[in-house]
């Protein structure tokens, strides 16, 4: 009759599709190690055998039977190997029973430790199983518990694995038996075995949410041309259609704006701007800082960035809070973007007689103030011109005395 223990095993093996065999030499291999540990040493040669019924393991100290004993560790004479083996012959070898009383217990913590270690390293062979042909899909998982900033979610009802903190969405809080979507970015074979890269962050996240919120995404009617994301935040999203009876926008929006919201509720709330593709780089351009109106656009020589010039009502709406609207723009059409005031372009009237002062550094402003506003992308005194002290303390971490002081900084400047 087997025993319990090697039922277990085979249940085990049977559920998780283990090769009994590879587990059982698993075994063996941890108890050759955790006998020389506690009872012998590294030189002796030892081996393990286990009874496939009762599980019971019996340790062996293998010996050479040569005519002069050099090593005791691994030679034994003749004479000697005849008290443990009738027929023992010099050149051969002979096998002595070393199980020491008390190996029950520990054959039984290392059989628990090498199990454990086997239904870890199948389930994520059977997770790169399932996965490898499912790279850029969104995939459905469960929050099955939350430790410190670690989420760990099972996919598909199927296979448990983490949503690590870089790849979650800032502020978002998770919980116990929440379902969420998440975004499949690769499967990868790495030296601790098979892993997901799994992403609530990633910009294709909102792209494949799009397509399964809106058929003429899905059957390729609308196509979505470029995004930029800062998760948790805000989205832009570049659409077009190569139809002309088709809106891009208001496919996407969706009657009284239900589609897109749809989608930032998926999103813990993150607003999602669309706005209509243009091959016209100037087109796109002022689309991109939308809600701003853009009164004029220089590029440089190569057209890798390109400067615009807005009103100075206008200047608030075309940086963004914390300069996220021109961040955003920039990343949505691929180019660097500067906001002027129009009074800057070139040919307008300067001071010869007083030094030009253009980049905010330059103005003595204390450090700390100086990296709140690198931060926001406001390095330059024609960009900070056209922003009032209540504008400046929009900006993240800038207190209302900064505010103060940059203001009066760039009035200097100016």
């Amino acid at each position: 009759m087997q025993s319990q223990f090697i039922a277990a095993i085979n249940q085990l093996c049977d559920e998780k599709n283990i090769p009994k065999e590879q587990v059982m030499e698993t075994i063996k291999a941890a108890l050759r190690a955790a006998y020389r540990k506690d009872y012998g040493n590294k030189d002796q040669n030892i081996e393990v055998e286990m009874d496939d019924e009762s599980g019971l393991a019996t340790v062996y100290l293998v010996k050479e039977i040569v005519k002069k004993v050099e090593d005791p560790e691994i030679q034994i004479s003749l004479k000697e190997a005849s008290r443990y083996q009738n027929d023992a012959k010099e050149g051969g070898e002979v096998k002595i029973d070393v199980t020491p009383m008390e190996y029950g217990r520990i054959a039984a913590q290392s059989a628990k430790q090498v199990i454990i270690q086997k239904i870890q390293e199948a389930e994520r062979e059977v997770m790169y199983e399932t996965f490898k042909d499912r790279e850029n899909e969104l995939i459905n998982a469960l929050v099955q518990r939350v430790e410190g900033k670690l989420v760990h979610v099972n996919l598909d009802n199927k296979l448990t694995t983490i949503l690590p903190q870089d790849q979650q969405i800032p502020r978002e809080r998770y919980y116990a038996g929440q379902r969420i979507k998440l975004y499949l970015d690769k499967v990868i074979r790495t030296s601790k075995g098979p892993q997901l890269l799994i992403s609530r962050g990633h910009e294709n996240l909102v792209k494949k949410l799009m397509e399964l919120e809106i058929p003429e995404i899905k059957s390729e009617l609308v196509e979505i041309k470029s995004i930029a994301r800062e998760p948790g935040i805000r989205s832009k999203i570049a659409v077009t259609s190569s139809d002309p009876k088709i809106d891009p926008i208001g496919s996407c929006v969706g009657q009284k704006g239900v589609r897109v919201q749809n989608v930032m509720d998926e999103l813990n709330g993150e607003r999602i701007d669309v706005i209509q593709w243009s091959e016209d780089m100037e087109e796109y351009i002022k689309a991109a800082l939308a809600p701003a109106k853009v009164a004029a656009i220089e590029f440089n020589e190569d057209e890798t960035r390109a400067t615009v010039y807005v009103n100075p009502d206008q200047r608030p709406l075309a940086i963004g809070k914390s300069g996220q609207n021109v961040r955003l723009a920039s990343k949505l059409i691929g180019l660097e973007l500067d906001v002027l005031d129009i009074s800057d372009m070139k040919g307008a009237q300067k001071d010869e007689e007083k030094p030009v002062i253009e980049d905010i550094s330059e103005t003595g402003l204390d450090k700390t103030v100086l990296e709140k506003l690198e931060k926001a992308n406001l390095t330059k005194i024609a960009q900070l011109k056209g922003l009032a002290v209540g504008d400046l303390v929009d900006l993240e971490g800038i207190t209302e005395e900064e505010a103060e002081e940059i203001a009066q900084a760039v009035k200097a400047a100016a």
